[in-house]
């Protein structure tokens, strides 16, 4: 418990002090990003504007050592675009998701499930960048489920 709560500290630290601090940016029009890690999930996705659509295979553990699977579509939305690093050409900023998920394995197969997302992006060189954030994860039958959703993605902007 006490990473997600580290984690959640950290996410709103920088949602305190990055308008004052850090001044503000503009997104690109558009954005096509290959996913490589977890956040939204291993996958594509796509932004115009402010919002995207993302897809992709999404795995977390919610107990050490024990894998769950999921396929995982949704609609995500950026908001607060800040330059934080003067080598990235992009903004860093934070975004909300809302999924879909299809449970492949062990407790959640073949269950449906809704995951909400919040988190931030920090772009560190070109199209490359790191995502923190905390995902609530809640199936038909089964308890709401907290865990963080680390990410690394590489973009094209247009």
């Amino acid at each position: 418990m006490s990473n997600k709560v580290t984690i959640s500290s950290i996410l709103i630290f920088i949602f305190l002090i990055q308008k004052p601090i850090f001044g503000n940016s503009a997104f690109s029009k558009e954005e096509f990003s290959v996913n490589f890690f977890r956040a939204p999930s291993i996958g594509g996705e796509y932004r115009y504007e402010r919002v995207s659509i993302h897809g992709g295979y999404y795995v977390t553990n919610f107990e050490p050592g024990i894998t769950t699977k999921f396929y995982k579509v949704g609609v995500g939305y950026w908001f607060l675009p800040t330059q934080l690093v003067s080598s990235a050409e992009q903004p860093s900023s934070f975004y909300t998701y809302l999924s879909y998920g299809k449970g492949i394995n062990l407790e959640y197969k073949n269950k449906d499930t809704i995951m909400y997302e919040v988190g931030y992006r920090f772009m560190i060189w070109r199209g490359f960048s790191f995502r923190f954030g905390l995902i609530a994860l809640s199936g038909k039958g089964e308890s709401t489920e907290l865990n963080p959703t680390p990410g690394i993605s590489y973009s094209q902007f247009f």
